[in-house]
């Protein structure tokens, strides 16, 4: 048996936030270790690059500094081991890099796991259950709140990197990803206010879209999604180096965008 690779951090009952931090740890179970092709140091290399280092530090300082605690969904093990955020099949654009639910390649292009590795049993056993797991916190939120509104925290690197397929476009302090079914004006607007003072933002570049659960993407008005996209050197040494003080200011601003959303009780 599996244990949870995830953890749901209790906010307000009356909260409809939800912060999704799932590209923050380091964490990869020892067989999964074993299906990588990369030596110990070429490893944590690449975990320097591809890891959200610190977004789970800057979701906590958010929803203790909060008026209303937010609650809080956090991937306990590295993308390396899947990337709940890929669709599972071949929707997935980055499958073109080797970069799907399960990489193939690193973030350089090399070779992360062998020729015709086959990625269901890691589906099975990590992705299923957490997409499950995020459905089921959304769910609550709706329960109990009549919508959910999920805030999405990454962190992306000063410099493009060879896997990103649209990194040729401006990589402002925060980047903030939208979708045209799930964004509405006023949360993009609020996250705008909260995050103006980092000497610049963009919307949708360079990464664009945000997270929804499959069971509730494209079909559930109720269920509102941002994501923001934090350039690395705001708050951290890069490129796996430690937080700086920009993390409690990123954190402060977090949790204003959090206020900005009231609290919405079920009718």
């Amino acid at each position: 048996m599996t244990s949870r690779s995830y953890d749901v951090l209790a906010g307000a009952p009356d909260s409809p936030v939800l912060l999704h931090v799932p590209h923050s740890s380091r964490v990869i179970p020892p067989d999964v270790r074993d299906g990588i092709l990369l030596d110990d140091g070429d490893l944590d290399r690449e975990l320097d690059h591809i890891t959200d280092a610190h977004t789970a530090e800057i979701a906590a300082v958010a929803a203790g500094a909060a008026g209303a605690r937010p609650w809080q969904f956090v991937n306990r093990l590295s993308r390396l081991v899947v990337d709940p955020e890929r669709f599972p099949d071949e929707r997935e654009e980055m499958l073109a890099v080797g970069m799907g639910a399960v990489y193939t390649r690193t973030t350089h292009r090399a070779p992360l796991r062998p020729a015709g590795f086959d990625p269901a049993p890691l589906i099975d056993r990590y992705f299923a259950p957490y997409a499950a797991g995020m459905a089921d916190a959304v769910a609550a939120r709706l329960e109990a709140t009549g919508r959910a509104v999920i805030v999405d925290v990454h962190s992306y690197p000063t410099g493009p990197l060879p896997y990103e397929l649209h990194g040729e476009g401006p990589r402002p302090p925060v980047c903030l990803g939208t979708d045209a079914f799930h964004t509405p004006p006023a949360l993009l607007a609020a996250a705008r206010e909260a995050f103006g003072g980092f000497g610049g933002l963009a919307t949708d570049t360079p990464f664009a879209g945000t997270y929804v659960p499959l069971a509730y993407y494209g079909k559930d008005p109720r269920v509102s999604a941002l994501m923001i996209e934090i350039r690395r050197d705001v708050y951290m040494s890069e490129p796996g180096g430690a937080a700086g003080p920009g993390l409690q200011a990123l954190g402060a601003a977090l949790a204003a965008l959090v206020d900005a959303v009231p609290p919405h009780p079920a009718s």
